[in-house]
């Protein structure tokens, strides 16, 4: 038998062909999402049995996301740029935003309209009985100072940064996207001069995404800390104070994700559950950290894995973190008429109108940060005429509202990805074998993000012009 292995062996070496390989099967306990789900399991219950030890671990869910966060600007720009100079093609570039555009706005007044229908026919806040003379005002005044310069003029100023670098050191996505997409234009008309600084911007790239690939593997650490925080500093009986709330922001948030996000999933011939599977890591993540943000990049490099075009990964997934935040979207609509319930606020057409517009606007660059949708809510309430539901009223929900804000970040993280797909099919780019190919086996070991190790990109070859910096699946 160990003779007629070895002919075979040496005939298809003899061939050309590779001799079969075993598989090789990661133990159980080195796997990224096993490790976050028992961090998690870990933390709430350290915050449950001891308080004051669960909150004392909230610096290292907040260090993880720090360490995240300072390495978003630089891949956003590497991203976009070379995705912007790499086309070549400034209409193509235009018409791949303008698609991603008017795909943001269709879906995300879906998000709005349910979060509506659902809190008027559940009407969570009817009966609460809240007394306004009773709320502190106190709690909720910083968010309100920042929302009462939340304007369209404030919105539009506030994409221009004080100077090229400071958008860097702000981290603010939108001043980073206004930058890059300047740059990758500029680039794209410099010819051979443009082409060695986009490979030199791409060779960065590789540099940020590898310092990405070890801090992520820090990610059960701060997603202990993190939900050790937060059942330790409110207690899981705030939940059940507010559960009707929470439990239908959650329910209302899944109907949307199962429901539309599943539709538009299913036209583009795949299955919204094997999606979410494929990208279990980040959603667990996401789920311990309440932002994101923390999982952008890895995000982009799965997309781009699942067979969507890489200069449509390279501009979708980072707009979307500004301009598609569905989950957002429905906690903002949704939230408010509980207010508005509890208070005992009959609302009119025009206030109701004035709610939607409104969060429609507000709602962009709430880019995936834990308390930005807390603050878009309160630009949300003052904005409505005769001010039926005062800023103060948030007090009511100001206690779960870090629950809240894991589904938020949840939502937005699935609605970006599917976003990617479906415009990537829309601007004819998609692999559809290679789509069906991962979701055939989205728990594939190939997956996991911790596997991701770059890859050099041959930029003189046309077909490895990309978006975004090769990162090379472990199979």
């Amino acid at each position: 038998m160990d003779n007629h292995m070895a002919q075979m062996t040496q005939a298809a070496a003899t061939h050309g062909a590779p001799a079969a390989q075993p598989a090789v099967h990661e133990p159980w306990y080195k796997v990224l999402y096993i490790q976050v789900l028992i961090a998690i399991a870990l933390g709430i219950l350290l915050g449950y049995v001891s308080p004051d030890w669960g909150k004392s671990m909230k610096w290292l869910g907040d260090g993880f996301i720090a360490l995240i966060k300072m390495m978003i600007a630089p891949i956003i720009f590497c991203t976009i740029v070379h995705g912007i100079a790499s086309i070549g093609d400034l209409k193509k570039v235009g018409r791949v935003g303008l698609k991603a555009l008017i795909y943001f706005e269709v879906v995300s007044s879906f998000a709005l309209l349910i979060g509506i229908v659902v809190g008027e026919v559940v009407r969570p806040g009817a009966g609460f009985g809240a007394d306004l003379s009773k709320l502190d005002a106190k709690a909720v005044e910083g968010y309100a100072s920042k929302a009462a310069n939340d304007s369209t003029i404030a919105h539009i100023l506030g994409l221009i940064p004080k100077s090229f670098f400071d958008a860097f050191a702000t981290g603010d996505l939108l001043q980073v996207l206004l930058i890059s997409i300047l740059t990758g234009c500029v680039l794209t008309g410099m010819g051979k001069r443009g082409e060695a600084i986009t490979h030199g911007i791409d060779s960065a790239g590789q540099v940020f995404f590898r310092i990405i690939g070890l801090i992520v593997k820090l990610a059960p650490i701060g997603a202990f800390g993190a939900m050790a925080f937060t059942v330790g500093q409110y207690g899981i009986g705030k939940v059940v104070d507010l559960a009707w709330l929470v439990g239908t922001f959650y329910t209302t948030s899944l109907l949307f994700i199962v429901v539309i996000l599943g539709g538009i999933a299913a036209f583009c011939g795949f299955s919204i559950f094997r999606f979410l599977a494929y990208i279990k890591d980040e959603l667990l993540i996401v789920l311990g950290t309440s932002s994101s943000e923390t999982v952008l990049p890895h995000m982009m490099t799965k997309m781009r894995r699942l067979g969507a075009s890489d200069s449509v990964v390279g501009l979708v997934i980072p707009t979307g973190y500004s301009f598609n935040l569905d989950g957002t979207n429905i906690y903002m609509t949704l939230t408010t008429l509980f207010l508005a319930q509890a208070v005992g606020a009959d609302l009119t057409f025009g206030q109701y109108a004035t709610i939607f517009l409104v969060a429609m606007l507000t709602s962009k660059g709430a880019s995936g940060v834990t308390g930005a949708g807390f603050i878009t809510l309160a630009a949300t309430l003052a904005a409505i005429p005769g001010n039926p539901v005062p800023v103060a009223a948030m007090t009511l929900v100001l206690g779960v509202d870090k629950f809240m804000s894991e589904c938020r970040a949840l939502t937005n993280l699935i609605g970006n990805g599917v976003a990617t797909v479906v415009v990537s099919r829309w601007e004819g780019e998609l692999d559809v074998a290679k789509l069906n190919e991962v979701m055939a086996n989205p728990f594939s070991i190939g997956t996991h993000i911790s596997d991701d190790s770059p890859q050099p990109m041959a930029t003189d070859d046309p077909a490895s012009k990309v978006g975004a910096p090769k990162i090379a699946a472990a199979e």
